[in-house]
């Protein structure tokens, strides 16, 4: 032990080499301390003289969970949660996506999806929408799902005037050029491919439940862009879409971290009265059908013998996904198959896992605790306004095929069995503090970004009022 004293003693005082090697580069630079002398007499407890009093947040009642809407003249809502912080995530969102697709061209949505952000009649192209952003410190992105959307824009409060301006200038005024609509194409080729060689199979196994639960009506329509549309989807074809389903009375424009009253003017000023780029007609074609669930199956063979992720090949395996109906969003059981659905949990049988990751769901205990040979065992709950689907996705070896259903199929049969308490509130308490959470609270940038599509598409849905009622969400 003295020894070790001695030694370390040594090395802080710089004998040896090391105090050599320091010679020969010179003596060290120290770093000034401050020792206080400006406020000698001043305890810790006391505020300093001369420095800006900080200013705290304050909640007023049930303020915080609580979500204002107005309707506006033209049909417009207009959504907001006020959450104390820097940052702000606005965005508009469209009753609009593959469902609605019935009489047009599948794929357009998903066109619209990577024109996003492109040209329009304020700007001159992606990049000068982007330096505009930067300016506040933004970020946009544009998510396409069955049936909603959504054009999203976070950045500081304080550019709130300037967001909203921009985002109703990329959905209402798009230039849609020549160049912008073949680079599109460019880009849906390679996402289709990508999609065809990706080691991952859930992209592709979610567009073959659908397609398999609701046979070509709504939510069971393509999502993706057929490869033979690609060539098909012009200019002329996306404003007629436009035309009918990008209409004020199917948008909402959501904001989380902002308040009511400054949206509200913002959306008075630049989404009240604007004549789109494809003009200003009465939508007469919108399809209105209620999903019609179906059942079936749907399989798909496979060649992934040339896909590697290093130099192991990849695993022969078989990817089974088995759904079953649930509810929409806006039913009594939405929140329990929410529940159900973190309860079921799983993961990847090589997931480090841990509390509300799938250690403690029943898919991990019962399933890739139980059998060694299943690669994955992962639930999924998928809901939109007239209908859901809760599904599984396995997968194991190609001869193991029938163990694996059978072990799905039992999970199902289990669901409708007792709770065990103890495991299973490890699985509940992920949804009850998660984003959407009836008392969640999130002032930073992430939190106010998942919030706006809960906000949005419930407001999508529920009924209109020319006043500012207080929703629950």
């Amino acid at each position: 032990m003295a020894a070790m004293v001695l030694a370390a003693t040594g090395l802080l005082r710089g004998s040896g080499s090391w105090g050599r090697s320091r010679l020969r580069f010179g003596a060290p630079a120290y770093r000034q301390f401050s020792s206080g002398g400006a406020y000698p007499s001043i305890p810790l407890s006391s505020p300093l003289p001369g420095v800006p009093k900080p200013v705290f947040a304050t909640v007023d009642g049930q303020e915080k969970f609580e979500t204002r809407v107005t309707t506006l003249e033209n049909g417009l809502r207009v959504a907001s949660q006020n959450k104390f912080g820097q940052f702000c995530t606005v965005g508009i969102l469209i009753n609009s996506g593959s469902r609605y697709e019935a009489k047009y061209l599948s794929g357009i949505a998903h066109f619209l999806e990577k024109l996003a952000f492109s040209s329009t009649d304020r700007f001159d192209s992606k990049d000068e929408i982007l330096l505009t952003l930067e300016k506040h410190g933004g970020i946009c992105d544009c998510q396409t799902s069955r049936d909603t959307t959504m054009y999203a824009v976070s950045a500081d409060s304080k550019g709130l005037d300037t967001v909203v301006g921009l985002l109703a200038d990329v959905v209402l005024h798009p230039r849609l050029t020549d160049e912008e609509i073949e680079l599109t194409r460019m880009a849906v080729r390679f996402e289709l491919e990508d999609l065809g060689m990706r080691p991952d199979p859930e992209p592709l196994l979610t567009e073959m439940i659908h397609e398999a639960a609701y046979r070509e009506n709504t939510v069971g329509l393509h999502r993706f862009c057929p490869t033979e549309n690609i060539a098909k989807i012009d200019r002329s074809v996306l404003h007629s879409y436009l035309r009918n389903y990008y209409t004020p009375d199917r948008m909402v424009l959501a904001g989380v971290g902002v308040g009511h009253e400054q949206l509200v003017e913002c959306a008075r000023k630049y989404l009240l009265g604007t004549r789109p780029a494809w003009g200003s007609g009465a939508a007469v074609h919108v399809d209105g059908s209620v999903a019609q669930y179906t059942g079936g199956i749907v399989k798909l063979e496979r060649d992934m013998s040339s896909v590697s992720l290093g130099p192991t090949p990849f695993p022969e395996l078989t990817h089974i996904m088995i759904g079953l109906e649930s509810c929409s969003f806006l039913e009594g059981d939405f929140l329990p198959f929410a529940v159900l659905n973190m309860m079921m949990g799983g993961g990847g049988s090589f997931s480090a896992g841990g509390p509300g990751k799938g250690m403690f769901t029943r898919l991990y205990l019962n399933v890739l605790n139980r059998h060694h040979w299943m690669y994955n065992a992962t639930s999924y709950h998928h809901s939109y306004e007239d209908t859901g689907l809760l599904c599984i996705h396995a997968s194991a070896d190609p001869r193991q095929v029938r163990e694996m259903v059978e072990i799905i199929t039992r999970e199902f049969v289990l669901m409708a069995g007792t709770v065990d308490v103890a495991p299973d509130a490890q699985a509940q308490r992920p949804w009850l503090t998660g984003p959407a959470a009836p008392r969640h609270v999130g002032s930073s940038r992430t939190g106010a970004r998942t919030r706006v599509p809960c906000v949005g598409r419930r407001t999508l849905n529920h009924c209109a009022t020319r006043e500012a009622p207080i929703l629950p969400f």
